[in-house]
Order: structure tokens, then sequence, then C-alpha cells
């Protein structure tokens, strides 16, 4: 296994650090990471909408 430079080890950290919803793809060839991809959710609550009542 190849040795992980600080460089790389503070992007991964950074990364997970400003994400609340998402995730984290870390890239490895030849035993190397060469690239993070992070993808962001962004999450709204729903909005009940009132159901109108009949009578009869």
């Amino acid at each position: 296994m190849a040795r992980i430079d600080d460089k790389k080890i503070n992007d991964i950290t950074e990364a997970l650090e400003k994400i609340e919803f998402g995730s984290l793809a870390i890239t490895i060839h030849e035993g190397e990471i060469t690239q993070i991809d992070t993808t962001e959710k962004k999450r709204y609550p729903l909005q009940s909408k009132r159901k109108k009542h009949v009578n009869g």
C-alpha cells in the first residue's frame, strides 16, 4: 500500500466536513488516490397539503 500524503488526507477531511447530506468517492489507480468526488444533496421538508373534508 502506498503512503498517503497529508494534502490528500486534508482534502478528504475537508470534503467530509462540508457535506451534510451526500457522498464522497475516492478514486484509486495503481494504489494511489487520484481523484476525490463529492455529491451533495439539498433536502427540503415536505409541506403538508390540507385535505378538504366533505360532509355528506
